[in-house]
C-alpha cells in the first residue's frame, strides 16, 4: 500500500510553487552553467562541468520527488480539527514524558512544514501519528530510535 502523503492547502500551494521555480529558473541556471563549462574544453578534468552535472542530478531528484508528492497528496483545509476535541493537524500538544517528568509542546503539521528542531512534528512521523486523535489525559506508547516513550497529554490547543 502506498505511503499517504497529508498537506495542507496551504502547503500544497507552495509546493506547487516551488515546484515551478525549480523547473523554470533553476533549470536554466543549471543550464547556463552546464553551457560555460563545457566551453573549457576537456569534460573529463573539468571541475565547473562535473560541479554543474552533479547539481543537475540534484535538482532532478528533488523536482521527481515533488511532483510525486503533489500527485499523491490527500490535500486537507488548512483549518483542520478534530471533531471530538481530539489532536489534529494544526494542534499545539503539550506532553508529559512518564520516565522523565519532562514537559514539552508539540506542534501536529504536514510534512512540508515540518521541523523538528523547532517541535514543528508531521503527522506522518511516529510519535505525530500517536498524538493525531488523541485527547487531553490519554497517555501514548511511541516506538523512538532510543526505545518506548510514553507521553501524558496535558492539553491541546489550536495554532
Amino acid at each position: 500500500m502506498p505511503e499517504e502523503i497529508i498537506l495542507t492547502e496551504s502547503s500544497y500551494r507552495q509546493l506547487q510553487q516551488e515546484l515551478e521555480y525549480l523547473k523554470t529558473v533553476k533549470r536554466a541556471e543549471i543550464a547556463e552553467a552546464l553551457r560555460k563549462a563545457r566551453a573549457y574544453g576537456d569534460l573529463s578534468e573539468n571541475f565547473e562541468y562535473q560541479a554543474a552535472r552533479r547539481d543537475q542530478g540534484i535538482l532532478n531528484g528533488r523536482i521527481a520527488e515533488m511532483e510525486h508528492t503533489l500527485e499523491v497528496a490527500r490535500v486537507v483545509p488548512d483549518d483542520t480539527e478534530s471533531g471530538d476535541g481530539g489532536a489534529a493537524l494544526g494542534s499545539v500538544v503539550m506532553v508529559r514524558d512518564l520516565d522523565s517528568d519532562d514537559e514539552w509542546e508539540y506542534t501536529l503539521v504536514d510534512r512540508v512544514q515540518a521541523d523538528p528542531i523547532n517541535d514543528r512534528i508531521s503527522v506522518q512521523s511516529p510519535v505525530g501519528q500517536a498524538l493525531l486523535n488523541r485527547k487531553v489525559g490519554e497517555i501514548v506508547e511511541i516506538q523512538v530510535p532510543s526505545g518506548k516513550a510514553r507521553y501524558e497529554i496535558l492539553a491541546i490547543r489550536r495554532e
